[in-house]
């Protein structure tokens, strides 16, 4: 993965400007200072624009350029199972489009829990899990410059919330915990993450998701 290529050759939108670097200076024009074309190492600009290279590749590398989008990363209506007695996929295909996904959760964290839910079943991939991964890509497709916006005139307040489904793992029949914390009105982080204990009801399943 060539990524000093991605930030050098990486096109911004807003205009920036940089103070002359030492050993760069015009004597001429000592005061001046450079408007920014490409992205350079340093600036809040640079992964962004590192990231939306990287999703327009994936996209044209995988024929998703012309595809309906989806609103959504999953289906809520079918979930991952094995599904032994689906027809199998090509496994290569398979691993190669999660190897991409997984490498950009790194800057993209809304599509860590979808990509890594269709990772598992990278041994025997069957129709239901290409088209689950599929979807992730229609996603983007949508959304290929999702972002979180991030006001400096916000409160400085922390703010957690933290929920729990029941048994909704259909293969081992755990609970899902869920969390996402807020600086004022700015979100910083988020979980989702499977108990580790099987909950025996609604109100277990709550109570580990409020402890943890």
């Amino acid at each position: 993965m060539d990524v000093k290529s991605a930030f050098l050759y990486g096109t911004i939108e807003e205009e920036v400007y940089v103070t002359q670097p030492p050993g760069f200076k015009d004597p001429d024009h000592p005061n001046k200072v450079y408007k920014v074309v490409k992205a350079l190492y340093g600036l809040h600009q640079a992964s962004r624009a590192c990231q939306d290279k990287y999703v327009a590749e994936i996209l044209k590398k995988f024929n998703y350029t012309d595809v309906k989008s989806a609103s959504t990363l999953v289906d809520l209506e079918k979930p991952l199972v094995k599904d032994g007695d689906a027809d199998d996929v090509d496994v290569h295909l398979y691993r190669s489009m999660i190897g991409s996904l997984m490498y950009l959760t790194a800057s993209r964290p809304d599509i860590m829990f979808a990509v890594c839910a269709c990772a598992r079943f990278q041994v025997t991939p069957k129709t239901s899990h290409l088209l689950a991964v599929k979807r992730i890509f229609r996603y983007l497709k949508g959304k290929p410059t999702l972002g979180l916006w991030y006001s400096k005139d916000s409160p400085f307040e922390l703010v957690a919330y933290t929920d729990s489904d029941y048994a909704g793992a259909t293969q081992d029949r755990k609970s899902t915990t869920g969390g996402c914390q807020f600086l004022g009105n700015m979100l910083i982080s988020w979980q989702c993450k499977k108990q580790i204990v099987v909950a025996t009801s609604t109100t277990e399943a709550e109570y580990v998701a409020a402890a943890s």
